[in-house]
């Protein structure tokens, strides 16, 4: 490992915005990087994708290395990739390597659901007890069957407790989900999607056998950081904190034990970097030629480290000012358009007219003009329609795409 005192010093002012956007553009493979790699290995090299039955990994593999949906969902089928909770206990896909270390992540998700049902009046007995007759009851079925909620609840009768209008506020209308992440979580079930596809939030249940890391929750931290870190290229300790959902002193620890290195920005943050990517920022030259990229809201460039208003210099900053929504906030109101990591203009799709809805803060040129055609076919030939998550429709971004149009033909 590189001592400290051999690792390059790159003094903050060098450090700024332009070059960190460009930088972690270049570490999420947006800049072709990735063309030859298979879908598990762009997961495992830029992180994994949120899924919320959107359609942001679809377009997190297409962008980075042109994989057709098709193709996704034959991996998927594979499990050569699966959509599982992990960090936060929020749902990511993410490649069979990271399977066991996924689920140990976001393990304390599926305990919240049984707190929640103990505040109710449920025995942990109970809800365990559910759990191996859901496992009883998917054997029975068979090794390659599945079943859904519906079905399942149908078989298991009375075993299935109804929390009533108290379990609804608080989100646990029955005991089933909590006994159904119970399995999740220890690698004894699994969800499929019920169509094979990620752009949608209807799964069946089947039995699964997965292996557990067989590490303590210091190693999965420890590691957890150090992944992170390589799929950012940096990150401060803020956002390791919000994707982790770790605490400070969790986090601090886990960055010592990989001898990650704070550096000093332009903008006065402190960020942290492992040694070896220090090494190659510092070499780091900021590429020339336009690159152009039309990525989700939630993809990884955006969301691992939840800073999308760094990544708007002051011309884009100026033209989403006092737009409503959230433009500028952590969470984007519409999709981006970037080049090489600067967001230079946003876009949302209308399936009414099969068309990419867009506007630009600057005027258009022809290699943004030839990348929105690319991903506007893409996305009719293998999506119908660009949801963000299950519940958008095209009636609920309508707004959104009036908005776009009006500011561009402004």
């Amino acid at each position: 490992m590189t001592s400290r005192n051999e690792l390059p010093l790159i003094p903050p002012d060098q450090l700024t915005q332009e070059l960190l956007r460009a930088w972690s553009w270049h570490r999420q493979g947006l800049d072709g990087s990735l063309a030859e790699v298979d879908a598990a290995e762009v997961l495992d090299r830029v992180g994994w994708a949120r899924s919320v039955g959107g359609s942001n990994t679809y377009l997190t593999l297409f962008a980075r290395a042109g994989i057709r949906r098709e193709k996704v969902d034959r991996v998927v089928a594979r499990q050569e990739i699966h959509e599982l909770p992990s960090a936060r206990g929020c749902t990511y896909v993410l490649p069979a390597k990271e399977f066991a270390w996924g689920l140990q992540l976001g393990r304390n998700a599926a305990e919240t659901e049984v707190k929640v049902l103990g505040r109710l009046g449920v025995e942990r007995s109970e809800i365990e007890a559910l759990a191996e007759k859901v496992l009883e009851t998917l054997r029975q079925a068979g090794a390659e069957a599945s079943m859904d909620p519906r079905q399942l609840r149908e078989v298991l009768g009375g075993a299935v407790r109804t929390m009533g209008e108290e379990g609804k506020k608080k989100g646990s209308s029955t005991t089933l989900p909590a006994a159904l992440g119970l399995l999740q979580a220890d690698g004894r079930i699994r969800r499929v999607p019920v169509n094979g596809r990620l752009d949608q939030q209807r799964y069946s249940y089947t039995l699964w056998d997965l292996p557990s890391t067989g590490a303590n929750d210091e190693e999965l931290r420890a590691r957890m950081v150090q992944r992170f870190l390589g799929w950012t290229g940096g990150a401060t300790l803020g956002q390791l904190r919000w994707f982790t959902a770790f605490t400070v002193a969790q986090s601090k620890a886990a960055l010592s034990a990989v001898g990650a290195t704070p550096m000093n920005t332009a903008a006065g943050e402190e960020l942290w970097m492992m040694p070896q990517d220090l090494s190659k920022l510092a070499k780091f030259v900021i590429p020339a030629e336009e690159d152009i990229q039309l990525l989700a809201g939630s993809d990884s460039l955006v969301l691992l480290r939840r800073n999308s208003a760094d990544l708007f210099d002051e011309v884009g900053r100026g033209a989403v000012t006092g737009m409503s929504g959230s433009a500028l906030a952590a969470d984007l109101s519409d999709h981006p358009i970037l080049d090489r990591g600067r967001i230079i203009g946003l876009w949302q799709y209308d399936p009414e007219n099969a068309r990419i809805a867009w506007w630009t803060f600057a005027p258009v040129t022809p290699a943004v003009k030839e990348k929105i055609a690319l991903v506007e076919a893409w996305i009719a030939e293998d999506l119908g329609d660009f949801r963000s998550f299950s519940l958008d429709s095209p009636k609920s971004r309508a707004k959104n795409i009036a908005v776009l149009d009006e500011r561009r033909n402004a």
